[in-house]
C-alpha cells in the first residue's frame, strides 16, 4: 500500500525543481523554491526519499504537528559512529515527550538563572573590540574578511564563556563543530563522516573532563549549573549534559555566524537599506529579524510521521519523512508582502527560522543578543562598510552561509 501510494503521488506531482547538489541552487535556492511552491505546497522528492514542504503554512504544520516527531535512529554501523550517535541519542532536538519535556525543563531552569543577561555587556564589549580590530586592519582601503575576523569569533567566544571553557581550550571548539555539522548535509563523503566522528569523540571526551572539573570546582557558568542538575533529583545524566553543551555550540554558533554573514551581505547588496539602518538605529531589532527571514541560516528540518498525517493535501504515511524548507517558508507570498524584497523595517515578520512548537530554539534569546551586539558595533564603530571582493559561499545546502566575506571598513 505504501509503495502504491508513493508511486501515485510521484506520478501526479510535478517533478521537484530542486537539486541540492546544483551549485546554482546552493548559491540562490529561492527561485527554485518559488517554482516548486507554485506547483504544490508539498511534493515528493524521489532522490531524497521524503516529502518537502515549500509553503509557510505547511512548514509550520510540519514543525508543530505532534504526530510528526524527531525520531532518532543510530547511524550505522553503530561501532563506527559511537560518539556521533551518543550526542544525538541524548539531544533534546532529537527527543519527543515525555523525554523532551523533562530535558527542556532542566535546561530552561539553568538558562533561567540569568546567563544570557549576565553576558550581554561582555558580548557588546567583545563585538566592539572585534570591529575595532577589523577597522584598524582595513584602514578604509584594504579588504578584510568579516567572517574570520568577527562573525566566526564572537559566537564561539560567547558559547565558550557561557559554558566556562578555559581560554586556552577555546580554539578547539569551532573545528569540532564544523566537522560535526557537515553530517547534516546530503551527498557527504566517507571522509566527511570519519572526520565528524573523530570530532564528536574528542568533543565528548573534553566535556566529560570539564564536567568532572566543575563538579569539584563549580563556578557561575552553565556547565556548573548543569552539573548541579545532574546531581539533583531530576537526574540530568552525564550523556545528556555533554550532548546539551555540544548542541548549544553546534546549533547556537552556526546559526549566529551565518546570520551575521548572510545579513551583512544582504545589507551590502542593498545600500539603501544599510543607509536607512544607519540613519535610524531603532530599526536594528526588526532588521535582525529580517536578516533571519530573508536568507535563512538553516534551510531544511526533517521530521518523521508516527502515524498517517495529512499535510498540504497529501498523506505522509507512518514512517515516512517530511522536511520543512524554512527558507522557502520564509519567502512565501501568502504570508510576507513582497517576500523577495529586503526590508529592514519589516514589522509583520512571522519567520520560522528558530523553528516552532516544542522544538522552538531554546537559544533564540542568546542569538538575538549576539546579533544585536554584532550589527550594533558594526554600525557604531564604522562610517563606511563596502564589499572588498567577491564573497565565497559554503558549498552546503542545509546549513546556508558564507565561507569568506571581504569588506572594506572606514571610520
Amino acid at each position: 500500500m505504501w509503495l502504491l501510494h508513493t508511486l501515485v503521488a510521484v506520478t501526479l506531482a510535478a517533478p521537484v525543481p530542486l537539486d541540492l547538489t546544483d551549485p546554482a541552487v546552493v548559491a540562490d535556492p529561492y527561485p527554485a523554491f518559488a517554482r516548486a511552491r507554485a506547483e504544490a505546497p508539498v511534493q515528493w522528492h524521489e532522490d531524497m526519499g521524503l516529502w518537502l514542504a515549500f509553503t509557510h503554512a505547511e512548514s509550520n504544520a510540519v514543525l508543530r504537528d505532534r504526530r510528526l516527531g524527531r525520531i532518532w535512529s543510530d547511524k550505522a554501523p553503530a561501532e563506527r559512529f559511537e560518539s556521533f550517535n551518543l550526542i544525538h541519542r541524548n539531544a533534546i532536538l532529537e527527543m519527543e515527550p515525555p523525554e523532551h519535556t523533562r530535558l527542556r525543563r532542566l535546561i530552561s531552569s539553568a538558562f533561567a538563572r540569568g546567563h544570557v543577561e549576565r553576558l550581554r555587556p561582555w558580548v557588546e564589549d567583545l563585538a566592539r573590540t572585534l570591529v575595532d580590530e577589523l577597522v584598524e586592519r582595513s584602514g578604509g582601503s584594504e579588504p578584510v574578511d568579516l567572517l574570520s575576523g568577527m562573525a566566526e569569533q564572537l559566537p564561539v567566544a560567547v558559547i565558550a564563556e557561557l559554558l566556562g571553557v578555559p581560554q586556552v581550550d577555546r580554539p578547539l571548539l569551532r573545528p569540532w563543530s564544523n566537522a560535526i555539522v557537515k553530517m547534516y548535509e546530503y551527498g557527504r563523503t566517507a571522509e566527511t563522516e570519519a572526520s565528524a566522528e573523530r570530532a564528536a569523540e574528542e568533543f565528548v571526551a573534553y566535556l566529560r573532563g570539564l564536567a568532572a572539573e566543575r563538579r569539584t570546582n563549580p563556578g557561575e557558568d552553565l556547565v556548573s549549573h548543569l552539573v548541579s542538575l545532574r546531581d539533583a533529583d531530576d537526574r540530568l545524566t552525564e550523556d545528556e549534559l555533554v550532548t546539551t553543551c555540544i548542541l548549544l555550540l553546534n546549533a547556537g554558533h552556526e546559526a549566529t555566524v551565518n546570520v551575521s554573514g548572510n545579513g551583512t551581505l544582504a545589507l551590502l547588496q542593498h545600500p539603501d537599506q544599510l543607509a536607512r539602518l544607519r540613519a535610524d538605529r531603532a530599526l536594528l531589532p526588526t532588521a535582525i529579524e529580517e536578516f533571519m527571514r530573508y536568507d535563512s541560516p538553516l534551510q531544511l528540518f526533517e521530521r518523521t510521521a508516527t502515524e498517517d498525517v495529512e499535510i498540504g493535501g497529501i498523506t505522509v504515511e507512518r514512517g515516512q519523512k517530511i522536511a520543512a524548507l524554512l527558507g522557502a517558508a520564509n519567502r512565501d507570498p501568502a504570508v510576507f508582502a513582497e517576500p523577495d524584497t529586503f526590508d529592514v523595517g519589516r514589522t509583520d515578520n512571522g519567520h520560522i527560522t528558530f523553528g516552532a512548537g516544542i522544538h522552538f530554539c531554546i537559544g533564540a534569546p542568546l542569538a538575538r543578543v549576539e546579533l544585536q551586539a554584532t550589527f550594533g558595533a558594526l554600525l557604531d564603530r564604522t562610517t563606511t562598510v563596502e564589499l572588498g571582493g567577491d564573497p565565497v559561499r559554503r558549498p552546503e545546502f542545509v546549513i546556508r552561509g558564507l565561507r569568506t566575506l571581504p569588506v572594506v571598513l572606514g571610520r
